[in-house]
């Protein structure tokens, strides 16, 4: 797919208009620059779904239910990342 304008949140990058990790809008999928980020090697798995974020002062963004930048809860990602693969292994997709 074609670079699409990004967006780091916690480590993990997705498209800047929609805050997706595949988004067809955009013509974009992170989820292979993801799963590397966290030492997976990439597998058809389901998208990360991202909570709502709001950009703060500093322009970074936040999780909108804590206001946290590094808010663990919110921004899992490796731990939806695990679950993902972890799916699409049972489906039997690669």
């Amino acid at each position: 797919m074609s670079a699409a304008p990004t967006v780091e949140i916690n480590d993990a990058v997705f498209c800047s208009s929609h805050i997706k990790e595949v988004c067809q809008d955009c013509d974009y999928d992170g989820r292979e620059e993801n799963d590397a980020f966290y030492g997976f090697d990439a597998i058809d798995r389901e998208p990360l779904a991202s909570p709502t974020v709001t950009v703060n002062k500093d322009g970074l963004y936040q999780c909108k239910k804590h206001g946290s930048t590094g808010c663990n809860q919110c921004f899992g990602w490796k731990k939806q990342i695990t679950r993902a693969r972890t799916a699409a292994k049972k489906a039997g997709r690669k």
